[in-house]
């Protein structure tokens, strides 16, 4: 048996660099690339065989950890590894919250994203070492995490859908269901996330997928 990654990341100098320490590991098979998120996510659709899937949290067609909420949607049984140079606790936190099966910085060395991918392919959970991930402080952002944490699969993929302003026809396009499915779907993530509107579930998402800005000076 031979693995099949993914590799999603907007730098095909760190592609590369990824595909070389991918490469060091027994029985590497197939490396699919993505270089923005809508490919990204048309491979993760397309092959439900992937064994794991590194992602960049930051590249065209996609902000923060709302990327990792949309693509955990697709295939939720397909490990994700976020690859990020954000490697603060809080980040690193909040993507094991939501699904992801571990973080790599892009800083790491290739042995350290070595070790990584195979902790994830064992079964395990790969976090850098030396991280406090303590407590989330963020009140607001805890009770999002865990009301997210709450959606199905399904309900997950049409509330991205919903942020990429795609109307019921059309996520029901998308989805081979009824519009009438879609409509039950739409109000189960609405009463789940606690909001009124179409537009406050985007908003809500919306928190997770900004990055943190660098500080001023």
């Amino acid at each position: 048996m031979s693995y099949r990654f993914l590799i999603a990341d907007d730098h095909p100098l760190f592609r590369g660099a990824l595909k070389q320490a991918l490469f060091g590991i027994s029985q590497t098979g197939d490396i699919l690339e993505a270089g923005d998120f809508d490919h990204a996510k048309a491979l993760i659709a397309a092959h439900d065989d992937l064994d794991l899937v590194l992602l960049d949290l930051s590249m065209p067609g996609t902000s923060g950890l709302s990327g990792l909420v949309s693509l955990r949607g697709i295939h939720p049984a397909t490990p994700i590894i976020v690859v990020s140079g954000h490697d603060d606790a809080e980040t690193i936190r909040r993507a094991l919250e939501l699904g992801a099966s571990g973080f790599i910085s892009k800083s790491a060395s290739m042995d350290d994203i070595r070790r990584g991918v195979e902790t994830v392919l064992a079964g395990g959970i790969a976090v850098p070492s030396g991280v406090d991930l303590d407590v989330e402080y963020d009140a607001e952002i805890s009770s999002l995490i865990k009301k997210l944490q709450s959606l199905t699969p399904q309900q997950t993929r049409v509330l991205s859908m919903l942020a990429e302003g795609l109307l019921n026809k059309q996520i029901a396009y998308e989805l081979d269901v009824s519009e009438a499915t879609v409509k039950a779907h739409v109000s189960a993530v609405l009463q789940k996330l606690s909001v009124d509107s179409r537009t406050q579930a985007v908003i809500l998402l919306s928190k997770i997928g900004i990055e943190p800005q660098p500080a001023a000076g």
